[in-house]
């Protein structure tokens, strides 16, 4: 059995959890090793079984050798009945945020036993790294740092949004990122008040803010960096916004530590960018885990009781995004340490001008 899986058991244990059905294909890669497009993980108490289908069988049997194998060649509650009626369980837990209604309704039909929703159970595990996985976030991170410099050679007026995404992504592309995980934002001028400005056929213009949003996948894991440059003078309020923005990424970068909530994380930044004015202007959180997901716990919010600890790796991302004017944010990925943070993403934080 793997230590990842030993952790989930102990866990099912102080939670008086019989057996769990782990359908999210996320937490099944993380806990089998399995990384298929289909199948469906059932832990029990002292046991772990892969379903999947023909296609994947010599895949899982390689990559997850912790696990007994079982075809899936009908329907998945009749692939698990025989497993739990074996087993004795009288109540099986499952994913209450990744199954379906419909799944739901057929695991009912089939089961003989009461199915119980739990939510976050693997998340939670998830959310501290590993010396390994650490790794893997901090090699990545070095690559965002280049792709950076590489985008401010890059980038000139006239140059379409949608360009520069594509000429960023093939060079990280090119330096290992075996995927996006999401499609990058390139916001000019006075796109750069869309948080979420998915590139476009805009063209950059001298004297505009840009704000680039971006991510790679290395060693199966996401990274996750925001930076904002101008093309040319881009006027005295855009240095005032730049350098609140700054000043509050900064605030929350270096004193990010644990035993911190979401809550206080977030008022780190959010307190600075209140007191200059602005602070109906930032309307998302301060930032969210890094992992397999671009987007996993803890969550740095005002609404979050996620507890910061040793091996989290966060985002810090404040920003100010201004109707038709334009936006600032700035984003690193971060690692709580025993003493503090640390910050893996280090490329200048400084407006650029190109």
């Amino acid at each position: 059995m793997n230590e990842r899986l030993q952790r989930l058991q102990k866990l099912m244990t102080e939670k008086s959890l019989e057996a769990i059905l782990i359908t999210h294909p996320v937490n099944r890669q993380y806990l089998s090793g399995f990384d298929g497009s289909n199948g469906a993980l059932l832990v029990g108490e002292k046991e772990a079984f892969l379903f999947t289908d023909f296609r994947y069988l010599e895949q899982a049997e390689k990559q997850a050798p912790h696990c007994e194998l079982r075809p899936w060649k009908a329907g998945l509650g009749e692939a698990l009945k025989p497993v739990i009626e074996a087993a004795g369980w009288s109540s099986l837990a499952f994913e209450e945020e990744q199954v379906t209604y419909g799944l739901y309704r057929r695991l009912q039909d089939t089961l003989p036993l009461e199915l119980t929703p739990k939510k976050g159970l693997v998340e939670e595990l998830r959310a501290v790294k590993s010396s390994a996985e650490i790794e893997s976030l901090r090699e990545g991170a070095a690559v965002m740092d280049r792709a950076f410099d590489y985008l401010l050679e890059l980038a000139r007026p006239g140059m379409t949004e949608r360009e520069v995404a594509v000429e960023l992504e093939f060079f990280l592309r090119r330096q290992g990122s075996t995927g996006t995980q999401f499609s990058y934002i390139v916001a000019s001028g006075e796109r750069g008040s869309l948080p979420h400005g998915i590139a476009s056929g805009k063209r950059l213009n001298a004297g505009e803010l840009v704000t680039v949003d971006f991510t790679g996948t290395f060693g199966g894991y996401a990274t996750d960096m925001t930076r904002t440059f101008a093309l040319g003078e881009p006027g005295p309020r855009a240095r005032e916004i730049y350098e609140i923005v700054r000043c509050a990424q900064e605030e929350a970068r270096e004193r990010l530590e644990p035993g911190m909530s979401g809550i206080e994380a977030d008022a780190l930044a959010r307190n600075i960018i209140d007191e200059a004015g602005y602070g109906e202007y930032f309307g998302h959180g301060l930032g969210h885990g890094l992992g397999l997901e671009v987007h996993e716990r803890p969550t740095l919010s005002p609404r979050s009781d996620d507890i910061l600890a040793p091996g989290m790796v966060v985002t810090a991302e404040p920003g100010i995004y201004i109707p038709r004017w334009g936006g600032v944010r700035i984003e690193d990925m971060v690692l709580i340490t025993s003493g503090g943070a640390e910050s893996l993403t280090r490329c200048s934080r400084e407006l650029m001008i190109i």
